[in-house]
């Protein structure tokens, strides 16, 4: 039997995230006493904001709890009964994206199958239908990424009935407030509604016509830039709202609404906007220490080349929150590397890691062989090896505030929030302050390349 990933769906609040305990079972964080805290079985998930420590061993298959926050302003509801959901390791490398869209930034907010990645704040029923996120009854709130975007594109598939209201936030707290100030709200909503579908409501309003009528039956196309003060909708290929704010919102989540009637959400996709370029031929914006085994070259076709024994090459500058994409190739499974972060300058990788290893356990990619790649190490192990040995993979690291995430071929990975004390060193406790990024040599074994490493800070 092929071994599944699973994903339990709980309501009352929770993060997103697993801590994990000894007995390698998940237990969900929450904003709530601890005794509406929800255990998750099973390795390598993350529910809606929390944090996981590695053990010692790693079971096949994971189980993670999305929670839900009571509604703000809201008469009782009557809970809505948990689901469980489950992902084979198949079905997670089945939804990897193309390389030349991974080399672009693009990954999946959802994976098709279960809500890592995501937290509900509200008692409603948002569930996953045939690869597809779905609501249609309880409170009015969303449905919320763990993690945070500033400046973005994002793109989507939706299918509303005729009457429903519903929209995509982004740039949003958990729980906005006043969304002239809090967030954009993009619309989802009928033609005669004060702001219909692709409206961005109470600031910009899309003419009917332009927006084309609800088509219960079918799937549209949304797409949304957000690009400092400038936010742009499209439909189906369209651009039918450009915005321009007069002030710059900051990095916030993006959220799916449940308002009222029926919506359904796939293919969610989205990439950092702003990325720089990080290496040239004289790694100029990088330290190299000499005295460390191992060397860090630049090859003939641009590639950063890291040989041999322990080193490390550390950043100039110093990075706190961000995003960083890097193309990595490694040939032996059990060849390791990683991308250190938030560290200590001058220091020895006194940072956290994301991990860089495409080795897993008996032919299951749910159980990697040392926390695998986007894991975070001794934190959180990745939930499945998305990367392939001998070939060019890309990862996309998430860091904002105490909150990391990693996506491999396009896939989120890891999902995991340092619920720490603050310390100087990562290693030590929970780092939010800036460090330098430093690429790791691990050992005499060591034979990786990188490429294509940009970075975009978050603002």
């Amino acid at each position: 039997m092929n071994p599944r990933l699973n994903d339990s769906r709980r309501h009352h609040p929770q993060r997103l995230g697993g801590r994990r305990t000894p007995n390698a079972s998940y237990v969900g964080t929450g904003r709530i006493p601890s005794a509406f805290a929800c255990c998750a079985i099973l390795v390598l998930t993350t529910a809606l904001i929390g944090c996981a420590r590695k053990d010692p061993e790693q079971p096949t298959a994971e189980q993670t709890t999305a929670q839900q926050s009571p509604a703000q302003a809201e008469p009782a509801t009557e809970p809505i009964a948990p689901q469980t959901y489950s992902a084979s390791a198949d079905e997670l490398l089945a939804a990897r994206l193309a390389d030349e869209e991974t080399a672009a930034g693009w990954v999946r907010l959802f994976d098709g199958h279960t809500l890592f990645g995501w937290e509900i704040t509200g008692n409603a029923n948002f569930r996953i239908e045939d690869g597809a996120i779905v609501v249609d009854q309880g409170e009015k709130c969303l449905l919320c990424t763990s993690t945070t975007w500033g400046d973005f594109e994002l793109t989507f598939d939706f299918k509303a009935d005729e009457e429903t209201n519903s929209g995509v936030f982004v740039r949003t707290p958990l729980k906005p407030e006043n969304v002239t100030s809090d967030c954009y709200e993009i619309n989802i909503a009928p033609d005669d509604n004060p702001f219909p579908t692709g409206s961005i409501v109470q600031r910009q309003k899309v003419d009917g016509e332009a927006a084309g009528p609800q088509t219960p039956a079918e799937w549209r196309t949304m797409s949304v830039i957000a690009d400092g003060k400038d936010v742009t909708v499209s439909l189906d290929g369209n651009a039918v709202c450009r915005y321009t704010d007069p002030v710059d919102l900051a990095a916030r989540r993006i959220g799916l609404q449940h308002n009222s009637g029926r919506v359904a959400f796939k293919n969610i996709k989205i990439r950092p906007l702003g990325m720089q370029p990080m290496l040239d031929a004289d790694l100029s914006q990088w330290k190299k220490y000499p005295e460390m085994e191992g060397t860090f070259t630049i090859n003939d076709d641009g590639d950063l080349h890291v040989l041999g024994g322990k080193t490390q090459l550390e950043t100039r500058q110093s990075y706190g929150d961000f995003f960083m994409l890097a193309e990595y190739k490694i040939d032996d499974p059990e060849m390791n590397s990683g991308i250190f972060f938030r560290c200590i300058p001058g220091d020895e990788m006194m940072g956290y890691e994301c991990q860089i290893n495409n080795g897993f356990k008996d032919g299951n990619r749910l159980t990697p062989l040392d926390c695998g790649t986007g894991g975070i190490f001794r934190r959180q192990d990745a939930r499945v090896i998305a990367g392939e040995n001998g070939e060019w993979s890309t990862v996309l690291l998430h860091a904002s505030g105490n909150r990391i995430a990693a996506w491999v071929g396009g896939v989120q990975v890891s999902d995991w929030e340092d619920t720490r004390e603050e310390h100087e060193n990562p290693r030590k406790g929970k780092r939010t302050s800036p460090g330098t990024i430093m690429i790791q040599g691990h050992d005499p074994k060591t034979d990786v390349l990188f490429r294509n490493l940009q970075i975009a800070e978050l603002r």
